[in-house]
């Protein structure tokens, strides 16, 4: 009898992506509710959790012990577990009804017990509401944050360059070091904010190898466009409207990356710096005493580590959420949203969505947006029902007014 966990690490790799499937959202998703379904399959997921294995077998949970109704009391278990909403309990079935049916396909079962209807039953209906991180940046919040970037940019880049000649080399050294770190947050806001680029394809995911975040080879400010791996798994072109060419012109001017492999928004952790440079100046044959010698004439390793050309990775996804949190207290921005108390990354692209759906419509949106015109219209459906009920207003007005009370 073969236990279901023999199956999973076979099925991940198939679902995986990059050099032996071992990256992706998808993959990370997939084995933690995996791993969940195989506790509750063991009885290990609560005091009213009872597994699957019969009382008097002293063993693993089988592909034997599978059938729809097992999956049934699986989804009865998700909708009434930790009061996930609607939703989640979707999603989270589908993980593993997906693996369900690849056992199928693979002969470890016969039939594809969690798509029958007896098991799915249990799943609550979607109520047609979209999730709650669908934040938008209004306009005045896009007005707000890139202000106060542009604002933070321009005092740190006015601070370095008009240092007097004889200002102590640490000293210029620290004032560059918050220049370029101003002026990397600057362009970071007003990428996610005007490109309407996803963050996972613009920085890195330390889940998958292809999105190793966007360099400077990647970008030709003179056409205004930008090449990045899309969601589709293929690499395609992004515009780069005027509100994004200044900053990033003047970052890359600040930058002077000794290489077009260059990061354009590298990480600013000390710690993982401080690590990358003494591996990378100890890979070309240095020993600890020089290391230590150039890392003490460097105020900051990001510094050494352009002086000496050691590329440093560029920041996650992660990472610019901490940015953007840290960037939205500052600028004092009202965020009124139920999940997020900050301007969120995929804020920026659904904003700019309302921009262009507004000015131009559904067809160019999508095209901007890199999705398909029903999908933006499935998205951006409250802009045309507020549209549609502009014109029955106009309707009624003319042909049916309504009387006026002279009384």
């Amino acid at each position: 009898m073969r236990p279901l966990r023999s199956s999973f690490d076979r099925y991940l790799q198939d679902k995986g992506k990059g050099r032996g499937g071992e990256g992706g959202n998808y993959r990370r998703n997939a084995a933690r509710e995996l791993g969940r379904f195989a506790e509750w399959a063991a009885g290990d997921r609560g005091d009213d959790c009872t597994g699957i294995v019969p009382d008097d077998a002293d063993r693993e949970p089988t592909f034997e012990d599978l059938d729809e109704r097992v999956f049934r009391e699986y989804a009865r278990h998700l909708s009434g577990d930790r009061g996930l909403k609607q939703n989640t309990v979707q999603t989270y079935y589908r993980y593993i009804s997906a693996w369900c049916g690849w056992c199928v396909n693979e002969g470890y079962l016969e039939a594809h017990y969690a798509q029958r209807a007896s098991a799915t039953a249990p799943i609550p209906e979607d109520d047609g509401r979209k999730p709650g991180d669908q934040q938008a940046w209004t306009s005045e919040q896009r007005h707000a944050l890139t202000r106060h970037v542009d604002e933070q940019a321009r005092e740190s880049i006015e601070a370095y360059t008009t240092l007097p000649e004889d200002t102590d080399p640490f000293d210029r050294q620290r004032a560059r070091y918050e220049a370029l770190k101003a002026a990397r947050d600057r362009a970071l806001v007003v990428v996610l904010a005007y490109t309407a680029v996803r963050v996972g394809e613009l920085l890195r995911d330390p889940d998958d190898p292809r999105r190793r975040g966007v360099r400077w080879e990647d970008i030709d400010l003179e056409d205004g466009s930008m090449d990045v791996y899309r969601k589709k798994q293929q690499w395609d072109a992004a515009s780069l409207p005027d509100p994004a060419i200044s900053p990033l012109r003047s970052y890359r001017t600040l930058t002077s990356p000794p290489t077009e492999r260059w990061p354009v928004f590298p990480t600013f952790d000390r710690r993982t710096l401080s690590e990358l440079v003494r591996e990378g100046l100890a890979d070309r044959g240095l020993g600890p005493d020089a290391i230590a010698e150039r890392r003490g004439a460097h105020a900051r390793d990001l510094l050494l580590a352009l002086d000496e050309d050691v590329r440093p990775p560029s920041i996650t996804t992660d990472g610019a959420r901490s940015i953007l949190r840290r960037l939205s207290d500052e600028a004092d921005v009202d965020v009124d949203h139920p999940k997020h108390d900050y301007l969120a990354p995929h804020g920026g692209r659904r904003g700019m969505g309302e921009v262009l759906v507004r000015a131009f419509g559904y067809t160019v949106a999508a095209r901007y947006l890199d999705n398909s015109e029903e999908m933006v219209r499935e998205r951006y459906s409250h802009i045309e029902a507020g549209e549609l009920g502009d014109v029955a207003t106009e309707a009624l007005d003319e042909i049916d007014p309504t009387p006026r009370d002279d009384t």
